[in-house]
């Protein structure tokens, strides 16, 4: 099958608003020992494209530092964590019997080899993601998709925000019967979290602008309050017996003015921060009910195992908002930033 040497592909020169993305020409990556060579079908965008382009994730000593999602990034980088495509070359060591199959590709970086590691980087920050027209990855890491009735598009979708999504039911232990709380549900990892709590047998509260309600319920909360009104009192409401798990992408204030909401042994779990990092709550509401706060940051290969498992099942159907040409990367992040949409973004080099 033959590649052509060069590509198209966007990248970031430096940290910035959305003038720092470039179209560029570049040479068409060469799949090392152990990897494979992946044509980019569609790629999703995520919130973390922004903040990396911003460099807004800070670092562990200097919460206001410039940074990538794990740390210092190498300028220019090609964004773009989720790949849907085809492998077309494999490296040196790589099974060449992976050619020509129809792939999603795990975007993270992990500490170590085992199936619980954690992610420590992340396709598109720590290294060259797929707003291009190829993309090398581990032959480990690409999942064979082929019989998936899902669509390129939705595929696409999956990585990050569907496996966010699953690493935090996975690390909030929730279980069938118990009640779930999902903020920023019109979202993509908001949409996820819904989808798969409620397949898992939850009862599902989420969170919501008003204009974007009925899209949320469509797709399975039971109750769905209005952001813009008094979110504690309309949970109380709608789940007079309090949250068993609070799956939270928002944070800000709501972390401190909800942790009251949770039952007895309740877990909120934090895998965002778009209302803002700088928490604070009254400690007393964990150890005096044994609840907990747990951090989740993506997913293990164990998660994004069990994920692509439901994939091919069809067992969840992403919500695809709108799609962009790759030329079109900047304006297609402006319409994530706007969040006036329900589902996902994406893009097709």
């Amino acid at each position: 099958m033959g590649v052509s040497t060069t590509m198209r592909a966007v990248r970031i020169t430096g940290h910035g608003g959305p003038e720092v993305l470039e179209a560029a020409e570049v040479p068409v990556p060469v799949p090392g020992a152990g990897e494979v060579l992946v044509q980019v079908a569609a790629v999703a965008l995520n919130n973390t494209d922004l903040w990396t382009r911003e460099g807004a994730y800070g670092r562990p000593w200097d919460p206001g530092a410039r940074s990538g999602w794990r740390g210092p990034i190498g300028f220019p980088r090609i964004q773009g964590a989720d790949v849907a495509g085809r492998v077309v070359a494999v490296g040196p060591g790589a099974d060449e019997g992976l050619v020509g199959l129809r792939v999603v590709v795990d975007p993270a970086v992990y500490e170590t080899a085992g199936p619980d590691a954690n992610p420590v980087g992340l396709m598109g920050s720590e290294r060259d993601g797929g707003y291009a027209e190829y993309v090398t990855a581990p032959a480990e890491r690409v999942h064979d998709m082929t019989g998936s009735p899902l669509t390129d598009d939705q595929l696409a979708t999956l990585p990050t925000a569907y496996g966010t999504a699953l690493g935090m039911i996975e690390r909030g232990r929730l279980r069938e019967g118990e009640t779930a709380l999902v903020s920023g549900a019109s979202g993509g990892v908001g949409v996820a979290l819904v989808q798969i709590a409620r397949a898992r047998g939850a009862r599902v509260v989420a969170i919501s602008s008003g204009s974007k309600i009925d899209a949320v319920r469509e797709a399975g909360a039971h109750e769905v309050v209005d952001r813009a009104g008094d979110v504690v009192a309309q949970v109380r409401a709608a789940a007079p017996e309090g949250i068993d798990v609070a799956l939270d992408v928002v944070a800000g204030s709501l972390v401190g003015e909800g942790l009251p909401l949770l039952r007895e042994g309740g877990r909120w779990v934090v895998a965002g921060a778009l209302a803002g990092y700088d928490v604070r709550f009254d400690v007393r509401r964990l150890y005096l009910h044994n609840a907990q706060v747990i951090g989740s940051a993506m997913h293990t290969p164990t998660h994004f195992g069990l994920l692509m498992d439901l994939a091919r099942q069809g067992g969840v159907q992403p919500v695809v908002a709108a799609a962009f040409p790759l030329e079109q990367a900047a304006r297609a992040q402006e319409e994530l930033a706007r969040r006036g949409h329900v589902g996902k973004i994406v893009l097709h080099p």
